[in-house]
């Protein structure tokens, strides 16, 4: 029998570190909103990442941001806390990662760095990036359901890692992975 996390009624937008600009917050905020149907609040004073920062690969470790995230929502129990943030993120086996999340927990993370057009030395695509950024929300925070990755590759729980894949994969969960999160089938 599978152990279901309980159910949180709210959504912290945590910015971290420095540079999240606030009407990106507001914006995959809303969004978060309509897809998981609880209320998403946005907080304004950003996280400082501190000892994340891992200088010999000049990226910071995501796995130590999440474990800031838990130490930052004392007193809201209720709540999932989603970092947002504009560094370059890594857990030690990979190269980078544009996310990660506790499964069955509270906490994820995304970064923004490699889903900005910028960084592919294309100029910059609002539109995409704020595509991209709600994708890779929801998938981090659909890991705090207890989701694991989906081999359906239009899931929003497919397994990326490649921003080309992000862009082929939809928003939304798959009937199997709505299930999970408490969603009613898709019509």
């Amino acid at each position: 029998m599978s152990r279901h996390p309980p159910r949180y009624e709210t959504i912290h937008l945590q910015p971290v570190g420095d540079g999240v600009e606030l009407e990106l917050l507001d914006e995959l905020a809303a969004a978060l909103a309509r897809v998981f149907g609880m209320s998403c609040h946005v907080r304004e004073r950003p996280l400082d990442p501190g000892t994340a920062f891992e200088p010999a690969r000049g990226q910071f470790h995501s796995t130590v941001i999440l474990r800031q995230l838990a130490e930052s929502g004392a007193g809201t129990d209720d709540a999932r806390i989603l970092g947002v943030t504009e560094m370059d993120l890594f857990v030690p086996v990979l190269t980078f990662v544009f996310g990660e999340a506790q499964l069955d927990g509270r906490c994820a993370v995304v970064s923004l760095h490699r889903l900005r057009e910028e960084f592919y030395g294309l100029p910059p695509n609002p539109a995409l990036l704020r595509e991209r950024a709600v994708k890779e929300a929801v998938h981090e925070l659909g890991h705090t359901f207890g989701l694991r990755h989906c081999s359906d590759w239009r899931c929003v729980m497919a397994s990326t890692h490649a921003v080309e894949r992000l862009d082929l994969k939809g928003a939304e969960f798959c009937d199997g992975c709505r299930r999970v999160v408490g969603q009613p089938p898709a019509l």
